[in-house]
């Protein structure tokens, strides 16, 4: 059982990590690390007892990731032609689409690589592997997390509601996407409320170039036409990204009560990068998150995944940077 050891310690430093403060990217690191290791500490003990169930167990892992890649190629492709259909050609709808020919490329170059036996194929093969495999796994660990994050229980209580606007439609209207947040913030409002808590709730978005008024304004005119107290809303006016968003309604919470505690409401794919931009700005509460359209949720997670990238660009760097000369070694190994 000793080969377990390390899946166990990794998995009693995540749960002290999630217990001191969920809001963290290296929590579900830790975990996909947990997984892994228990994954290859249960192999090689099939493979060590050299019993007939050790190969299958391993033939059976590379038939499942081998199906695994095919659908989820077919999946990326079918849902960034969706996305195009339904919500136009800008650059951040065919995310999809490029991760379903970078699959391809990859796959075809690994391919190439293990019939060609060329030096400089292998080398690059084996570092767009690497590079493959190393954000497949943070994204695999970003997802799982994402969706375990949204389950967690927030506080009993709390000062705040803050709702993140996400523009307009038409300049002045509020969309569906927009409105699954407010419903969300009702719910939670409504359900602190029961508590014996009285929140106010913030509505947060200020005026894009392309908007008649602030999305706050708008935000707060369809709770007031769906029935919530108009006196039981404060407006933050001025922001024009989810760091703004947050920062802003802070200093809102901050001047009403040094010690506030808040809810953060926004849509469920956005819920984990928003929590961690609250810990980044030390905003004292949790995220939750409405409901998001099946079709356009895999693009939207993308996305998302995408900025955390951005966001760590320094780690990611080293590590992209690490792959690549274990690359350029596999090209002077072949080539000797």
């Amino acid at each position: 059982m000793l080969v377990y050891a390390p899946a166990a310690l990794l998995l009693l430093v995540f749960c002290v990590s999630v217990l001191h403060d969920r809001r963290k990217f290296s929590n579900a690191v830790v975990l996909g690390l947990a997984v892994l290791c228990a994954l290859a500490a249960w192999l090689y003990e099939l493979i060590r007892s050299e019993s007939a169930s050790g190969a299958i167990a391993a033939w059976s892992l590379l038939v499942l990731g081998a199906v695994a890649v095919l659908l989820l190629t077919y999946f990326l492709f079918v849902n960034g032609v969706r996305m195009l259909r339904k919500e136009g050609r800008s650059p951040s709808n065919l995310l999809p689409l490029a991760a379903a020919f970078a699959i391809v490329g990859v796959v075809a170059l690994l391919a190439a690589a293990v019939s060609v036996r060329n030096p400089v194929l292998t080398g690059v093969a084996a570092a767009a592997g690497g590079l493959a495999l190393y954000f497949s796994f943070l994204f695999l660990c970003f997802v799982c997390y994402a969706f375990l994050y949204g389950r967690l229980r927030v506080r009993r209580k709390a000062d705040f509601v803050v709702v993140l606007g996400s523009g307009l439609t038409g300049g002045t209207t509020v969309p569906p996407l927009l409105a699954s947040r407010l419903k969300r913030g009702q719910d939670v409002h409504a359900r602190l409320a029961r508590r014996g808590g009285s929140p106010v709730l913030i509505t947060s978005g200020g005026q894009g170039p392309d908007e008649e008024l602030p999305e706050s304004h708008a935000m707060a005119d369809h709770l007031v036409a769906e029935g919530f107290p108009a006196h039981l809303i404060e407006r933050e006016d001025r922001s024009t990204t989810t760091e703004e968003n947050l920062r802003f309604s802070k200093a809102i919470m901050e001047q009403v009560k040094p010690d506030y505690r808040c809810v953060i409401v926004t849509n469920n794919y956005h819920a984990f990068r928003a929590a961690l931009t609250a810990r980044r700005v030390q905003i004292r509460g949790q995220v939750v998150g409405a409901p998001t359209a099946a079709y356009f949720w895999p693009n939207a997670t993308l996305r998302e995944f995408a900025a955390i990238l951005v966001d760590y660009r320094r780690s990611n760097a080293v590590m992209c940077a690490l792959i690549i000369l274990g690359g350029a070694a596999a090209w002077w190994v072949t080539w000797r």
